[in-house]
């Protein structure tokens, strides 16, 4: 009897021992004499600011070499791990030690769930509903052929660093593995290398639609056969699952769309609703995890079948995503780091083993669809490059090692040997791609690249850029006011720039471009909720201006090409942009960031037309004016030269408009005496030029055009200018030349962009209401860059807002 409780007290004893008491939440404060790493919270908070930042470098580091940022987070995580500072015992103890790894876990898989649920609110069936025949061919490839050679691949690592796992869980855990091509990251490095719109790009997306559904149908499979119990409970966790589904398919849904039809556009979305809904994805959740094919699933199920249409969807995301992406998603990869110890790869063996997983997931995944693509007659090239973007893995992989090591299937030499390869497979794509594939598509040459011309009752033609729904009054205005005489054609093709991130909206912005089959949206989108849209819709309908809406979507480093491409394909002869400062309600203007400045530098130094920079101070007010309420006084100040020809030109065409007045005031720079303002070159041509533009301005004022006033002045010093130019009186807008003859107007000149005179009006100083263009004529001498066309052919410059067609995915 001594002997039996001795033996129970040593095993309590041991029990403590191994399982150490949970901590506390919070801390009394390191003044009363406890260590804050001591309790939960506090060391949550110090392990959540270590993940956040440290993945945040390792992503601005990788950013040259275009990677997404899982990439980024899964080295962040290895690095925290075992494999690099976990080999330091003191900093793991203290900063991730064991008895806060629930805790951890639990938050990051609470992040999981509701990012999965975003997953679910990007997908939409109806796309891969269409999805066509040669798209779906390429995707049962990909997913069959790697299925296959990873079960072949988990008999040899079964043989030697997997002894001991149970042979049809480990099977079917392994082909899942390798058959995964992981749909959010693909899209964003199609998005990055701006194939996204290519044939190739939506062939690539079509396909990894369709392998995102099956990979997950998958790992329900292997979950239900990972369970401990008998087969017949992995044939009721199947049927509880597909249950589940149905349930949700005919329960849940109708609740989400009726929530969905009360939520109208242009009106918030109910608390009560937003709160019903997420409470909804904890449930599934809980359900899913008590069938026990694992919580996520509940999430993700949930996800589908939100109703894409309407605003409710778009406000979902609003208030998860930030949130769940940028400070507990993270947690989910140290916690898969924690559990990769590359050290646990050692020998020769283990190494080789390595080289043959990666192997066999690059020849299955590449080679699958290669032969298939080949067989429906995809060029080779783009078939190579469809596979190498196909074997792109991601968050999901991550999502059935974890899974996979949780349940025991997988031991740790496995894991980190999975690990490596997905990270391996995805750090490639990009490079590879970029070596391989460059779709050049030179647009065909045009004439009329500048609005000074001989013809002056050619069609116009205007690429207006704006940065979001501010802008757009403006615009409109400034479009109203170009329409010149109904005789003149004027088509505006209206570009949203919008920046790529790694937010889900950004991505659901994207399958929309997808969808659209151009690398913008235009006035033919599925949803028709894009209130930009509206907005110059409903204008096109009140005028005879033909508006084509679009957006484009890129990285703030490139989108200049975005803009350069498509006013070459489009035939451009303006490229008007926004000014990177905006004006405060005190009339001071406020930059909104350096990235928007450098697209306006890039842009004027590369484009294939003339471009014109808007100075936006609210013209015509905060709302549109109407064709016959639109009054308007357009000054511009000529100093000579080819840039002040072009503005002029412009202003000649708004004076068409019964209610526009232009003032143009000329400056004969006399610099016999005093301080000079001109800048001394020799330009007899060009002075000859200015003249003869001016006589036509001349001719038209002396034939009784009472809308246009011609004045011209003397000056010799700067001041003189500044006087003048505040003699004009009140007007609306300023038509500047960006590099007039004219030394500065002010003393300190931070927009070079702007030119001397514009970087005068644009001051607070000068107006806190009139709004400033500066346009620059383009130089067809001048050197520059052409940038490719995707997704489009030259057949495409004379239906502008048709989308391209795939040649592949029919």
């Amino acid at each position: 009897m001594a002997a039996a409780v001795n033996a129970t007290v040593a095993a309590a004893n041991a029990t403590k021992l191994a399982c150490p008491a949970p901590m506390k939440a919070t801390s009394n404060g390191s003044w009363q004499g406890d260590n804050p790493l001591d309790y939960a919270l506090p060391l949550l908070i110090l392990q959540i600011c270590i993940v956040v930042v440290l993945t945040r470098i390792l992503g601005y580091i990788l950013r040259p070499l275009r990677q997404p940022r899982v990439i980024a987070e899964i080295i962040g995580g290895i690095l925290l791990g075992p494999s690099a500072l976990g080999r330091n015992q003191k900093f793991l103890t203290t900063v991730f030690p064991k008895a806060s790894l629930t805790v951890l876990d639990t938050v990051a898989n609470i992040g999981l769930l509701f990012f999965l649920f975003l997953v679910g609110l990007e997908l939409d069936l109806r796309a891969i509903r269409r999805t066509g025949n040669r798209a779906l061919a390429i995707a049962v490839a990909g997913i069959s052929l790697p299925f296959i050679m990873g079960v072949g691949t988990s008999v040899v690592l079964r043989k030697t660093i997997a002894e001991g796992a149970r042979e049809t869980p480990f099977l079917v855990f392994m082909g899942v593995a390798l058959s995964i091509t992981a749909f959010p990251v693909l899209a964003r490095i199609l998005a990055e290398l701006k194939l996204l719109t290519t044939d190739i790009g939506r062939m690539a997306m079509s396909a990894a639609a369709v392998n995102d559904v099956a990979a997950w149908i998958l790992l329900a499979l292997a979950i239900a056969l990972s369970g401990n119990g008998s087969p017949l409970v992995s044939v009721w966790v199947l049927l509880t699952g597909v249950a589940f589904v149905i349930f949700v398919a005919l329960a849940v849904r109708p609740c989400l769309k009726w929530m969905a039809s009360r939520s109208p556009q242009g009106e918030p979305v109910k608390e009560s609703y937003i709160c019903a809904t997420l409470v909804g994805v904890l449930a599934a959740g809980f359900v899913t995890d008590t069938i026990g094919i694992h919580a996520l699933f509940g999430a993700f199920i949930v996800g589908i079948v939100v109703p894409k249409e309407g605003p409710f969807a778009g406000a979902l995301i609003e208030k998860v995503e930030d949130l769940i992406s940028g400070l507990f998603l993270p947690l989910y990869f140290v916690s898969s780091g924690l559990k990769t110890n590359v050290a646990t790869i050692s020998g020769a063996q283990s190494w080789g083993l390595l080289v043959l997983v990666i192997a066999t997931a690059c020849i299955g995944k590449i080679g699958g669809t290669v032969l298939v693509s080949l067989a429906v007659k995809i060029p080779a090239r783009e078939a190579l490059t469809l596979g190498i973007l196909m074997n792109t893995k991601g968050l999901v992989e991550l999502i059935v090692l974890n899974i996979g090591k949780d349940r025991k299937v997988l031991n740790d030499e496995t894991f980190a040997v999975l690990v490596l390869m997905a990270l391996f497979t995805t750090f490639i794509t990009t490079p590879i791609v970029m070596a391989i594939y460059k779709p050049a598509r030179q647009a065909p040459a045009y004439k009329h690249r500048t609005i000074q011309r001989a013809n002056k009752e050619s069609e116009l033609r205007i690429l207006a850029c704006f940065h979001g729904n501010r802008n757009i009054p403006t615009l409109i205005n400034l479009i109203e006011s170009s329409r010149g005489t109904q005789k003149q054609g004027l088509i505006v093709y209206s570009m949203h720039l919008m920046e790529l991130s790694e937010r889900s909206s950004a991505i659901s912005i994207v399958h929309k471009a997808r969808r659209n089959g151009m690398p913008f949206w235009n006035k033919n989108s599925d949803d028709g909720t894009d209130q930009v849209v509206v907005a110059f819709e409903a204008y096109e309908k009140l005028s005879n201006v033909s508006i084509r809406p679009m957006t484009a979507i890129s990285d703030l480093q490139t989108i200049h090409e975005d803009i350069i491409a498509s006013a070459e394909q489009k035939r451009a002869a303006l490229i008007l942009l926004p000014f990177h400062k905006l004006q405060r309600v005190d009339g001071s203007m406020e930059t909104i960031g350096h990235a928007y400045h450098s697209v306006n530098q890039h842009v004027l130094r590369h484009a294939p037309c003339s471009v014109g920079i808007l100075v936006d101070r609210g013209l015509g007010g905060s709302a549109q004016v109407s064709s016959r309420e639109l009054s308007y006084t357009i000054g511009v100040l000529f100093f000579g030269g080819p840039d002040d020809r072009e503005a002029l030109s412009y202003a000649s065409r708004m004076a068409e408009h019964p209610g526009i007045d232009l003032v143009v005031l000329r400056f004969i720079v006399n610099s016999t005496d005093g301080e000079s303002i001109s800048v001394s070159v020799d330009d007899s041509e060009g002075s000859s030029a200015d003249e003869k533009f001016l006589n036509e301005l001349r001719e038209k004022v002396a034939a009784g055009n009472q809308s246009i006033t011609f004045e011209e002045k003397t000056v010799r010093r700067k001041e003189e200018v500044v006087e003048a130019v505040k003699a004009i009186g009140r007007c609306n807008l300023f038509v500047v030349g960006q590099k007039p003859p004219c030394m500065p107007l002010t003393q300190r000149n931070d927009c070079p962009e702007l030119g001397p005179v514009g970087s005068y009006l644009a001051a607070s100083e000068f107006s806190a209401v009139a709004s400033v263009l500066v346009v620059k004529q383009f130089d067809p001498t001048a050197p520059r860059d052409s940038f490719t066309i995707e997704g489009s052919s030259s057949e495409d410059t004379d239906v502008p807002n048709t989308p391209a067609t795939s040649s592949y995915a029919k």
